[in-house]
């Protein structure tokens, strides 16, 4: 199993560049701390005036970050659009993995027109367990001469954390494996521009090989057994897990300045938030002293500027803080209810849901942590809420609202849907609103159709990739045919409605990238008049006004962000990447994520840039 690590020294330029080599190369076998803290120092204020410490003065957090892995591999199955790479030490790379592989003639296949060389790239995120799935993405060199990657297959290459070092490319232990069907990004963009037709992904085509670990690293001032078993106390009095039946608490002191920790189950969306809850939980003498910490609190919930730090220490205390956050629910602020709604959330409290969709359906800044909130509880309330905002006219809002749905309980019967065969998973809506069709572009390859029967016009021809065609019957029907060198035509007749189409170029062989690009250019040419989104989900970068609250899709232009940490049930970490800079001047000081310096790895040139 490997875990997350920390090298002292990393940084401060002590350490030989042969020294980071050999770690760089031998990897890390375990999630480690030593007294580097990046935060400021603690106050020293004195017990008497302040009230109970917090596990955030005596620790920092761990594993928070994602974990980068690159790879140089081989894409094959392109229709003539492929290129013999130029010698490079990329193309080295990729014979040795070959020839490892005992592929016959390495070179040969690289000069094929139906092969390309291409770099690859996937984040693991935390708390990511061995087996689970992640986006890989799919780019060629700048040099290449390929022209597409479209109908593309990534064969299995191992995705390694890389580092340039002395001028050379130095590679770790393998941390997970990408391959599977290419969908470039010109089909998500609707665009034909030459620079999406050589850039892809493949959906929920990473798979980790090493569990990932999340901890607490104690400050070199606090550091010691005695201190380690306090902390992990005062956590195991508000969380636990089960472990074959037997209840036990999520923190684990394993050395005197590391802590380790399990997720409970109704954080496993948002990471960042469960840490800095753990964070908020008191320790010491004091802690239990409520009658005089609850009054307190809530003179700091009722206040906008402190409510979402004082929900986080409430919903730290956990059952007792519940009336003291239902009071929240009552202020004339409505970011005050939010954030009390959002902890109530948390806590599984059904009072949470009415201020939690009026969020997720009025409030744009709001819906990224409205849904996630409501996804992780267990009432039933919050299904019929979700439930509800299937029908709503914004897109946005009715797929946050399905994938919420999907992550609480993939097999709920109004949004339950069937993969066909190993290619992509198709859902049909029965909802009160217009109808749309919906394809995702992150974690899983997806077709969401809002609506039954969703009709189409028989079309005189359209194509579906580059071997399946639609065309029309003389009855009004829709006639779908694949052509293949060497292969007798076979052809598929079906009624004309979206849903029967999907499922006939399915049943001829077709894929995700076949239905994604038929239905496009059907809405294009004006046979589908209903709407079309690509990966509708809710922006983190959004603010709100005090007194302006709208439904809509897009951002108010002033305002302030949500104080609350972004959760993860709706991000994508190759898009945000690529986000970064532009919402970077305008986030917030406090919507910063806490996390530990930057790995060695991230500190060291990427190979993509």
């Amino acid at each position: 199993m490997k875990f997350l690590c920390s090298f002292p020294g990393i940084g401060s330029r002590q350490w030989p560049l042969g020294v980071l080599a050999v770690l760089l190369i031998a990897g890390c076998s375990t999630l480690s701390f030593r007294g580097q803290s990046p935060e400021p120092a603690v106050s020293t204020d004195t017990e008497e005036n302040r009230g109970p410490r917090l596990v955030a003065e005596l620790t920092i957090p761990l594993g928070l970050t994602y974990q980068k892995g690159e790879a140089v591999a081989l894409v094959t199955g392109l229709a003539g659009t492929g290129s013999d790479p130029p010698n490079s030490s990329r193309r080295n790379v990729l014979l040795n993995e070959m020839q490892r592989h005992d592929v016959k003639n390495p070179n040969q296949v690289l000069s094929w027109p139906s092969t390309s060389l291409v770099l690859v790239r996937g984040y693991i995120p935390p708390g990511a367990q061995d087996g689970d799935r992640f986006d890989v993405e799919i780019l060629t060199p700048s040099r290449s001469e390929t022209s597409s990657l479209r109908s593309g297959w990534l064969m299995q290459s191992q995705l390694r954390e890389l580092a340039v070092l002395g001028g050379s490319i130095r590679s770790g232990l393998p941390i997970g494996l990408a391959a599977g069907p290419v969908v470039v990004d010109s089909l998500f963009k609707g665009d034909d521009d030459s620079v999406y037709q050589i850039r892809g992904r493949v959906l929920g085509g990473g798979v980790v090989k090493h569990t990932r670990s999340l901890g607490l690293g104690v400050r070199s001032k606090a550091g010691s057994i005695r201190s380690a078993m306090m902390i992990a106390s005062a956590i195991n009095k508000r969380f636990h897990t089960f472990e074959h039946g037997i209840k036990r608490g999520v923190a684990n002191p394993k050395q005197d300045d590391l802590i380790e920790l399990d997720v409970d189950s109704r954080y496993r969306n948002n990471l960042v938030r469960y840490m800095r809850v753990i964070r908020s939980i008191a320790i010491g003498p004091r802690a239990a002293e409520l009658a005089n910490r609850l009054p307190d609190l809530e003179r700091q919930l009722l206040d906008p500027a402190t409510a979402a730090r004082a929900s986080l220490q409430l919903e730290a205390i956990g059952n007792p803080a519940v009336e003291t956050l239902r009071k929240g629910l009552t202020a004339s602020q409505f970011e005050v209810r939010f954030y009390a709604a959002e902890s109530l959330a948390y806590l599984d409290e059904a009072d949470a849901v009415e201020t939690l969709g009026e969020a997720t359906r009025r409030v744009a800044a709001f819906r990224w942590h409205a849904l996630t909130a409501l996804a992780a509880m267990d009432h039933v309330s919050a299904y019929d809420v979700l439930s509800e905002l299937l029908h709503m006219p914004s897109a946005e809002t009715r797929y946050g609202a399905f994938h919420a749905l999907h992550t609480r309980n993939s097999g709920s019967p109004i949004i339950a849907g069937e993969w066909l065969g190993q290619q992509f998973s198709l859902h049909v809506i029965v909802t009160r609103g217009e109808p749309m069709i919906h394809f995702s572009r992150n974690r899983r390859p997806e077709i969401v159709l809002f609506g039954h029967q969703i009709p189409i016009s028989p079309p005189q021809f359209l194509s579906a990739g580059k071997r399946i065609l639609i065309t029309s019957t003389e009855g009004g029907r829709l006639k779908v045919s694949r052509f293949a060198p060497n292969e007798q035509t076979s052809f598929v007749e079906c009624s004309a409605d979206v849903e029967s189409m999907i499922r006939a170029i399915h049943q001829l062989g077709g894929g995700y990238a076949e239905t994604l690009e038929a239905v496009r250019a059907a809405k294009k040419r004006g046979l589908l008049q209903v709407r079309l989104a690509v990966e509708a989900r809710p922006r983190a970068s959004r603010r709100y006004r005090n007194t302006r609250i709208e439904e809509t899709d897009t951002a108010v232009a002033q305002g302030s962000q949500p104080a609350s940490p972004l959760p993860d049930l709706f991000s994508n970490r190759l898009d945000s990447q690529k986000d970064a800079k532009k919402v970077k001047k305008k986030r917030a000081a406090s919507q910063t994520v806490e996390e530990e310096k930057p790995g060695f790895f991230v500190r060291m040139t990427s190979w993509f840039r």
